[in-house]
């Protein structure tokens, strides 16, 4: 880690991201080197500047804090700001590195970034955090998906999913007429999507149980699966796994 702590600020309102700034100025060893005013920003920002620690508004529209951290594959230390109440707000507390209620004060801020600087340093607290984290982030269900179009991150709502595969080693989100990659193992999406809507078919798919078409009988007790994409897509279906679709779609 550098000398200074190196700070992104993610806040969509202008008024906030300036406190903050003047009481990061306060302090010795930090440096404010990005700002971004809403979720898809912060994600590009945390990417490009690689910072130590990103101070992150959980309410932010288009893309909230909690959906920011999903999107990135090593996300920095995470200090969450809310404007929450205490009671609300204790279930981050065991998660996230630390946590400022707004109206954000110079000894709570002073704190968390003290209790960064130690983090940062290293050692079995800083693996119990991230895991923290992690955990947080793998439990929350969510209604789009953080995936990547070109340079930039886009959301896509969860239901617009048709399939996922994996081509190259890559692993990619199909919608009715698009392709999107998307920075999670295939292990990771069958954990964070509803399991009663989405179905492991193969160990190379998952489909989406509303957008599957046609069950086609194939060779050796398998089958294919028809899904309504533009061409039709037709995904493996492994004998295993054609029982327990069975259950769910007697035929």
């Amino acid at each position: 880690m550098s000398t200074k702590i190196r700070i992104v600020i993610a806040d969509d309102e202008e008024l906030a991201r300036r406190r903050i700034n003047e009481l990061l100025g306060r302090l010795d060893d930090v440096e404010c080197v990005g700002e971004a005013a809403n979720g898809l920003e912060a994600v590009e920002r945390i990417r490009e500047l690689s910072p130590d620690v990103v101070i992150l508004d959980i309410q932010m529209p288009g893309m909230n804090g909690l959906e920011v951290v999903e999107a990135l594959d090593d996300p920095p230390l995470v200090i969450f700001a809310t404007a929450y109440d205490e009671y609300a707000i204790k279930a981050f507390e065991v998660n996230s590195i630390d946590y400022l209620l707004k109206p954000i004060e110079a000894e709570r801020l002073s704190e968390a970034i003290e209790r960064a600087r130690k983090l940062a340093a290293g050692g079995p607290e800083l693996d119990r955090q991230i895991e923290r984290l992690a955990g947080l982030v793998r439990s929350k269900g969510v209604d789009r998906l953080p995936v990547q179009k070109g340079k930039r991150i886009v959301l896509v709502d969860v239901k617009d999913i048709v399939w996922i595969g994996v081509s190259d080693e890559l692993v990619f989100v199909h919608t009715k007429d698009a392709r999107y990659l998307v920075n999670m193992t295939m292990a990771e999406l069958e954990t964070r999507l509803d399991p009663t809507v989405f179905f492991r078919t193969h160990r190379s798919s998952i489909v989406n149980l509303n957008h599957v078409v046609e069950i086609v009988p194939w060779f050796s007790g398998k089958y294919k699966v028809v899904v309504a994409d533009a061409e039709h897509t037709e995904l493996v279906l492994s004998r295993a796994r054609a029982k327990t679709l069975r259950e769910i779609f007697p035929w």
